[in-house]
């Protein structure tokens, strides 16, 4: 699949941002392929963090299908509410560093100052927009230093919008949504029929068929994992799907949202036990694997060896191509990076910002057979 495919739908993309009446993608999806190519089980998985966030601004819709042109096996989101309840792709709760909603003189009365994950957090959230009022913002590169030529072009999608993106891919691509902030969003958004973000979350998981545990046939068919930093959120869903779970770990330092745990007790071979019947895998943010210390990795710890004795998957986060992002151990090489992480850590799959970068490596080194 070549530019040709990708170029039609980022003009559509541009025809129709500003127009709230219809969705972006058909829903559910009406694109007919005769017969997919399986997702690939042989290799870790490459996990397109955002989407392809190197190249388009993140969690839009150019994103997610640039990530599925370049390889990734699956597509990565967070999911937020908007104030009228509606799932949508964010990964901040505030709008300002990933939006234009700052030159949107007819919001300026919106800022606001929240307390969330223990911290007073000023600005524009999303919790505070209606769906079309948010579809009137433009996506923006979160990074200086990556191209900015798509600023303002694309909008917020949403979880229906994200999933058709997944499903009308020529090829089998899985996804891989965060409940983002639970406890923020619940305390935010009231839905109507009482339901608690965690109950529309798994709702549109299944009105869109995702079912079944790790390796079935109903998970091959239409591949996800669900994922969220919050445990009681993941506890809470496991009698809803069964679809395969994995905890988000963060710094050892920092306190769990919904609990009073810090990240260092969470990662305990204590906690591990707990949490496994409900989780298939974690997902560490990478420097809890391999301290660093003035940008040089230093001994790893034990974390992969602990969770794979417990038959727990490990996806760590986030792989990026920049200088700034790579250690001085990697010599300014990505590769280097990917080598080090699959073959010496031996993780089963990588969040990154730059899916064809990781494809391309992994075409190099552990090919997939001709089929």
């Amino acid at each position: 699949m070549g530019f040709n495919y990708l170029l039609p739908f980022l003009l559509l993309s541009l025809l129709v941002a500003d127009c709230a009446s219809r969705p972006l993608y058909r829903l559910p999806s009406e694109a007919k392929h005769a017969t997919k190519k399986p997702l690939q089980t042989s290799r870790p998985y490459n996990l397109a963090h955002r989407g392809s966030n190197g190249e388009f601004p993140e969690e839009t819709a150019p994103a997610y299908m640039r990530a599925i042109e370049e390889g990734a096996d699956f597509i990565e989101t967070d999911i937020l509410s908007s104030k009228d309840g509606v799932l949508i792709c964010h990964h901040d709760v505030n709008l300002d560093d990933t939006t234009d909603v700052a030159d949107h003189k007819e919001f300026a009365d919106r800022k606001r100052t929240y307390e969330v994950q223990g911290m007073n957090m000023t600005g524009f959230f999303t919790v505070d927009f209606t769906l079309k009022e948010l579809k009137t913002l433009g996506a923006k590169q979160r990074y200086p230093f990556r191209d900015q030529q798509y600023n303002g072009k694309f909008p917020i999608i949403t979880f229906d919008e994200y999933i058709s993106i997944a499903l009308d891919a020529p090829r089998v691509v899985g996804i891989y949504p965060e409940i983002k902030n639970p406890v923020f969003m619940n305390q935010q958004v009231k839905w109507a029929d009482g339901k608690k973000f965690e109950d529309k979350f798994v709702e549109t998981l299944e009105k869109y068929g995702y079912k079944g545990s790790y390796m079935s046939q109903d998970w091959l068919k239409q591949p996800i994992f669900i994922q969220s930093f919050a445990a009681t959120s993941l506890v809470y869903i496991s009698s809803m799907t069964d679809s395969p779970k994995l905890f988000l770990i963060d710094d050892v330092t920092i306190l769990t949202e919904d609990t009073n745990k810090t990240y260092a007790e969470i990662t305990s071979d204590a906690y591990l036990d707990y949490i496994k019947p409900y989780v298939i895998g974690i997902g560490p943010w990478k420097d809890t694997i391999v301290p660093v210390n003035n940008n040089r990795l230093m001994t790893p710890t034990d974390l992969v060896a602990r969770a794979h004795s417990r038959n727990l998957q490990v996806h760590p986060y986030t792989y990026r191509n920049e200088n700034q992002f790579l250690h001085l151990d990697f010599n300014q090489d990505a590769y280097q990076e990917y080598d080090y992480w699959l073959n010496k850590i031996g993780v089963d799959g990588l969040f990154t910002d730059f899916t064809g970068s990781l494809h391309n490596y992994q075409e190099l080194r552990t090919p997939l057979p001709q089929q």
